[in-house]
């Protein structure tokens, strides 16, 4: 799993065959006794060098000694503490108004929100929050499609054990989140399984937020839990059509990386598990999942820029799971199962990938492949459904989503429309080959995600499933989005996505601006709709998304542009992008706050290097900023994983990039901005000692007066609080310390 923050907004969904993201991270701080005068000044840490030679050149870390892997050190702890203790006291200003802004963003989530039912099998399966509670509560039930349909929006309006009691009479609780959470700080739930024949659950928990998991059983009819516990997980479970046995992987303790699948049969102990394959590159990830038609158990490695898909059948758990084709560098594909034949979407001889077909016995030869949809210079295929008379494609052309209807039995094909200017559209749960119906979402800046269902066979008639609620007086038509492109120093055209009130928008160069940004791993953010940036908007900010390079929104040349020996095209974009919104008229210049999280935190490490004057505050979230440190260290979780991402540096050529422009090693005596950082205790993707050095050596280095907060979450992991309204407290103390600074509160 690379270094991507996932966002405060996760959307609630349950598959009985997909798995699902963890809730995020932890609970607040525990509060610490402290002396006022002592907090009035920042910490100094004190300086250990500790010197590291490779390539001819000599780096000292002063603040090396601030890592302890075990999270246990006294000396690192207390300062962590008195880290913690400072930006208390630093933030009692903004006290009231973060507590404002907490209750703005909370208020405006739909009490009793529900996902969309589906139909799997006999039952129709859906998640639904109650009420002031954390967690969902997972749902099955038996009936009428429109039943189930109507049923969606309804609410639960009983306490939280007592949820299985007050459902509707023909609805069953699968899993409430609530109950398994309880008495934890962070709860993460992983992967939510179904057995074939539905008598059975699988899930996966982190409660420390390392991203490591128990996967527990359930007995639906009884609702027991089984005996059998499988430690050591990445949370994630496949079953075998028997219903007796699982597939799971097993993560290394030290690294994290999941390199080994195993089958575990029910009643008996994980000791007794059988290893049936183990990946012996530490550049790859692998992962588990099932075909659509359910035919095949499906193991998919990947590293940055190579991935191949191995298959087992799902009728025969004990036999060995086979490549469908040979591994070979550089080429990435996917595939889809429909009847007899594969449909591969592949980048063989297409940048931005073509889709070809072959059947089982002619997957392994390239040579035998059929073209479905040839590749386009400026079209990334990023996506294909299999219905049983249609194919579906998921496309990106000039960082625009499209879905395109292809019916097997017609020449013709159909496009989706839609009419914002910039907005997300992609492929929902579909959870049934045989069905004529076509789930999407969409969501805009200014529209609330919304679910519809395409009836395939009568004329692509729409209707409208759900649309997120969004509570208190918003009204879409108060509010204007904009796609531009900018044009970078070295001419390339950076899209860029904004956001304004209307009524409190003039191009004059006097709106505050927030530009947001990540762009690594081929990550897109997506145009989409984010009610907490409402508490801006309604403030007069203007809220930007530069798509820089490193994201995947103008298709895989957009990627690789922006990874290893071109990621100061990254930097640069951002920057460009800035000083266009500046020139032409859309923000102050004395009023832009610029903000990312885990790589998009490297990106604000570099940016605030290399053009600090353009911004006034910058907020890092768990910032990657010791690159070249972490990157020559295979024991640090995901440095194997990445060297296709950011280079090797090893080697010297990637050594002297990777140096020019780590954060941590390119700072200089200079002004910086205001600054927040944050981090969690227990990441898992980038460990706290990165940001904490950092902070160490900025508190030294910088020359001027403004603030420098270091928030560390003491429970937390990567993604954050857990729970659907604590991880709303990490948000409203960003836009607290911005707004604060503003004088907007």
């Amino acid at each position: 799993m690379p270094r991507i923050l996932f966002g405060f907004q996760t959307k609630l969904l349950f598959a009985p065959l997909i798995l699902s993201l963890a809730f995020g991270c932890a609970d607040t701080l525990r509060e610490t006794p402290m002396k006022q005068a002592d907090n009035l000044l920042p910490p100094v840490a004190k300086k250990v060098p500790f010197e590291m030679n490779l390539h001819g050149v000599k780096r000292v870390d002063d603040y090396y000694w601030l890592r302890d892997d075990e999270r246990k050190d006294p000396q690192i702890l207390a300062h962590l503490e008195a880290e913690n203790r400072y930006k208390t006291v630093q933030f009692a200003p903004y006290e009231a108004l973060q507590k404002t802004l907490f209750d703005e963003l909370i208020g405006r989530l739909d009490k009793d929100e529900s996902s969309v039912p589906y139909k799997w099998h006999s039952h129709w399966y859906s998640s639904r929050y109650q009420l002031g509670f954390e967690y969902p509560v997972m749902i099955r039930s038996q009936g009428d499609s429109e039943i189930q349909l109507s049923q969606a929006s309804s609410a639960l309006s009983s306490e939280s054990a007592q949820l299985g009691a007050n459902v509707h009479s023909n609805e069953e609780v699968l899993l409430d989140v609530n109950v398994r959470a309880s008495g934890h700080d962070f709860y993460g739930l992983g992967g939510v399984s179904i057995s074939h024949d539905e008598s059975k659950l699988a899930f996966g928990e982190d409660t420390l937020s390392r991203r490591m998991y128990k996967i527990y059983f359930k007995d639906i009819d009884s609702g027991s839990l089984l005996d059998d516990v499988l430690d050591g997980t990445d949370g994630g479970s496949v079953w075998a059509n028997d219903n007796q046995h699982v597939f799971y992987i097993k993560k290394d303790p030290q690294t994290l990386l999941g390199n080994r699948v195993f089958r575990h049969r029910l009643g008996t102990e994980q000791s007794q598990d059988v290893l049936v394959y183990e990946e012996q590159d530490d550049s790859y990830y692998i992962s588990l999942g099932k075909s659509l038609d359910e035919t095949r158990i499906v193991l998919f490695h990947e590293s940055t820029i190579t991935s191949q898909v191995s298959v087992l059948d799902a009728d025969k758990p004990l036999t060995q799971f086979e490549p469908l084709l040979p591994r070979e560098e550089g080429h990435e594909y996917s595939v889809s199962k429909l009847g007899d034949e594969y449909y591969i979407l592949t980048n063989w001889q297409a940048e931005n990938f073509r889709l070809m077909k072959a059947n089982e016995k002619q997957i392994s030869d390239k040579s035998q492949w059929q073209e479905v949809i040839a590749a386009a210079a400026d079209t990334r295929i990023e996506d294909i459904l299999l219905l049983k008379d249609y194919l579906i494609v998921q496309t990106r052309t000039q960082g625009v989503s499209q879905i395109e209807v292809r019916p097997f039995n017609e020449q013709a094909s159909y496009q989706l429309t839609f009419n914002d200017p910039a907005y997300v559209v992609g492929l929902d749960v579909n959870a049934c080959q045989l069905s004529d119906k076509l789930r999407i979402y969409y969501s805009s800046p200014t529209t609330p995600e919304s679910v519809y269902e395409y009836d395939l066979s009568q004329s692509m008639n729409r209707r409208l499933l759900k649309q997120e609620k969004v509570l208190g007086d918003f009204d879409s038509e108060r509010y204007q989005a904009e796609r531009l492109f900018i044009t970078a120093r070295d001419g390339a055209k950076v899209p860029v996505t904004l956001v304004y009130r209307k009524d409190l928008f003039a191009k004059d160069g006097t709106n505050p601006l927030y530009q947001y940004g990540y762009g690594a791993y081929g990550h897109t953010i997506e145009p989409d709709f984010d009610s907490s940036a409402i508490s801006l908007l309604d403030r007069g900010l203007v809220y930007a998304i530069a798509h820089v390079r490193g994201g995947e929104m103008l298709g895989r040349p957009w990627y690789d542009s922006g990874r290893m020996l071109n990621k100061q095209h990254s930097f640069d974009d951002f920057v460009d992008v800035t000083k266009a919104l500046i020139a032409q008229g859309y923000c102050d210049s004395k009023k832009v706050l610029a903000a990312g999280g885990s790589a998009g935190g490297l990106l604000m490490g570099g940016v605030i290097n290399q053009a600090p004057e353009l911004y006034f505050a910058v907020a890092a979230h768990v910032p990657f900023v010791d690159i070249v440190t972490t990157m020559l260290d295979e024991t640090i979780p995901l440095t194997t994983n990445e060297y296709d991402e950011w280079g090797n540096p090893n080697e010297k050529t990637y050594f002297d990039y990777m140096l020019s422009y780590s954060p941590y090693d390119r700072m200089t005596r200079q002004a910086y901005p205001h600054l927040l950082v944050t981090t969690g205790l227990h990441d898992s993707q980038v460990q706290y000692f990165e940001p904490a050095k950092w902070v160490a050596k900025l508190r030294d280095y910088k020359t001027d007066d403004n603030k420098l907060l270091f928030h560390i979450d003491m429970e937390a992991g990567h993604g954050g609080k857990s729970g659907r309204y604590r991880r709303y407290q990490d948000t409203a103390q960003e836009y607290a310390f911005f707004l604060g600074l503003l004088g907007l509160g």
